[in-house]
């Protein structure tokens, strides 16, 4: 199994441009299954995630050829049952409900996977489901769909979903009529699959809002389409530019789609200023405390928690981190603890205060983002990390090692290790 090796203490320095982004991406790919014909998707990340949804296509009966940053999904005759070998990989897999549901009348789709950092149930998706007419069932660990054309509605979220406010959609852009979603995700990849259906031949306005218009077309057409940048790895690397110190330049940066997470960067102390089509960040002295509380776009993004957490372990203070998205996203805590973080979970809240440094050491990533923050910590600590388990961080991180590298990082994978 791999690991990444890294050796502190050393600033970073140069220039880094950002991936595709695969919270858009993933749910974009899903779309082709809306028209037949050749779609083209571009920008798209080299990334283990990138690989599991072109596999389900393939199951589904889509010709796919999977070569980022460039990935063609063709016509084929397709089987409406997504396999759990493949869905319980990657909670996303269940994006293709909502196609499937709208374009083939039937699905049969696992119970999704992925990281486990709390139960993010999918009856949201399956009650506006139900709401424009189809008729779904629970048996043995699927949702089966059986149903006639969809038809227009209102739904109304208990609470926003990014993945439910996707599946809608995507639903409604072949239903009959108009529907309206009520209290909807507002995140930036929301609004690209919006994009995407409206290219298609839908009818989508207000994404991006807290309501959204579909009118759905009686057939879609394929699309070509270049992914925007992926703005938790742009925060990913601010965030190590800033615990490592330095002068590195971030190019391809969303900062529309970061406003919070630049705010409490600036606040910690750390230099960010527009260069051409990136983002430059500096940090030279002290960082100081800052507390954050995760919520939905456009608030401090949950996925970006882990990483600010971790830097907050190098700031003059205490900093207090809420975590209102999901309920076992502190899971990194205690591998961050074995490396001497001062860190105390209280409910859904850390306290995190200074330490005067950090220790190398073995750790385990649990998730994606618990992946990231660890490797951000082998940056700062002192002597050798290795972060094992790293099959999480290649869900989300396109050649993290090399990317680090080339700022003056000693980062390199390591294979063979024990699981």
């Amino acid at each position: 199994m791999d690991g990444i090796q890294i050796v502190g203490g050393k600033p970073l320095h140069g220039t880094v441009r950002i991936s595709g982004a695969k919270n858009a991406a993933l749910p974009i790919m899903c779309a082709t299954l809306l028209s037949d014909g050749e779609s083209m998707l571009r920008n798209v990340p080299a990334l283990r995630d990138i690989g599991t949804t072109a596999d389900l296509l393939r199951t589904l009966g889509r010709e796919v050829e999977d070569a980022p940053p460039e990935v063609r999904v063709g016509g084929g005759e397709v089987t409406p049952e997504a396999p759990y070998e493949l869905v319980k990989r990657m909670r996303a897999s269940v994006l293709v409900l909502g196609p499937l549901v709208a374009r083939y009348g039937k699905a049969k789709v696992s119970l999704p996977g992925g990281c486990q950092i709390g139960t993010r149930p999918v009856d949201q998706h399956l009650k506006g489901l139900e709401i424009l007419g189809a008729k779904i069932r629970i048996e043995k660990g699927y949702i089966i769909s059986e149903s006639g054309r969809l038809q227009g509605g209102e739904v109304v979220f208990d609470m926003p979903t990014v993945t439910g406010t996707e599946n809608l959609m995507m639903a409604a852009a072949l239903a009959q009529g108009r529907t309206t979603l009520v209290n909807c995700a507002r995140e930036p990849e929301v609004v690209e699959v919006a994009r995407v259906l409206n290219k298609m031949g839908a009818r989508v306005s207000g994404a991006g809002t807290g309501v959204i218009q579909i009118v759905g077309a009686d057939e879609l057409a394929p699309f070509d389409h270049a992914i925007i940048s992926d703005r938790i790895e742009a925060g990913t690397y601010m965030v190590a530019a800033a615990a490592a110190g330095g002068n590195v330049l971030i190019e391809a940066v969303p900062v529309d789609t970061l406003e919070a997470v630049i705010a409490k960067l600036r606040a910690a102390g750390v230099t960010m200023e527009p260069d051409g089509n990136g983002l430059r960040v500096v940090r030279e002295g002290r960082l100081q405390s800052v507390d954050v509380t995760t919520s939905p776009h456009p608030g401090f993004p949950t996925d970006m928690q882990a990483q600010f957490l971790m830097l907050m372990c190098l700031a003059e203070g205490t900093s207090r981190i809420s975590e209102t998205i999901f309920e076992n996203r502190f899971m990194h805590v205690p591998e961050l603890g074995r490396m001497g973080a001062d860190i105390e979970v209280q409910g859904h809240t850390a306290f995190v205060r200074q330490v005067d440094a950090l220790e190398g050491t073995t750790v385990m990533a649990t998730d994606l983002r618990a992946s990231a923050s660890l490797v951000i910590a082998g940056l700062v600590a002192r002597g050798e990390t290795i972060v094992r388990r790293v099959y999480h961080l290649d869900r989300g991180y396109e050649h993290i090692e090399e990317k680090l590298g080339a700022l003056g990082a000693d980062v390199a994978r390591v294979s063979g290790l024990d699981a």
